[in-house]
């Protein structure tokens, strides 16, 4: 199983953080999966590389041409995948993974976790979407959406779209566990 991870660049984060990313490379690599991320040298996205890779593990990097001319990229990435922009980017980690999990992050994160719940919405992604909620780092977030649910902006059967987990364990084993969306679901896009 290829699992994508979105996740922070800051390496200014608190230390729980970087903590749980490489807690989850470790877990991923453990249970004989493939990491791809953003293939970042820094931060919760290097922690995530670091732990897989030392767990023994096999870490995909897919990254835009733009950030390899600022020299972005982790050097250790078992496999790098140049893009030539962010759009192919995330068509590209959404194509390889067979499930997607998003770690705390900024702006770039949100948007990359919430365009993947999207294309779910749509039938368009139709593998497992895991929220790993570090130190209720996704609180708001998660009150967001069920306010979407209750006011009908999205309908009840759309709160399946993605799982929550609390431990590193625990996202891989949701990834694992949590069947296929059905594809007819996009005839229940529009309310």
């Amino acid at each position: 199983m290829y699992i994508t991870v979105y996740a922070a660049s800051s390496g200014q984060v608190s230390q729980v953080y970087t903590d749980a990313a490489r807690s989850l490379g470790e877990a991923i690599a453990k249970r004989g999966h493939a990491l791809i991320n953003g293939a970042g040298r820094t931060g919760l996205m290097a922690a995530t590389t670091n732990g897989c890779l030392d767990a023994g593990g096999q870490a995909v990097g897919i990254i835009p041409q733009f950030m390899i001319e600022q020299e972005w990229e982790h050097k250790g990435m078992s496999q790098l995948i140049i893009t030539p922009d962010m759009h192919h980017r995330k068509s590209k980690m959404a194509e390889m993974s067979d499930a997607c999990i998003a770690l705390p992050g900024g702006v770039g994160t949100l948007e990359e976790l919430l365009e993947i719940i999207t294309w779910k919405q749509l039938g368009l992604y139709l593998k497992p979407i895991v929220i790993l909620n570090t130190n209720g780092y996704f609180d708001a977030l998660l009150s967001q959406l069920e306010r979407a649910l209750t006011e009908n902006f999205m309908r009840d059967l759309h709160r399946d779209i993605w799982q929550v987990a609390h431990t590193a364990d625990e996202a891989v084993r949701l990834c694992e566990e949590t069947p296929l969306w059905d594809a007819n679901i996009r005839k229940l896009a529009a309310l």
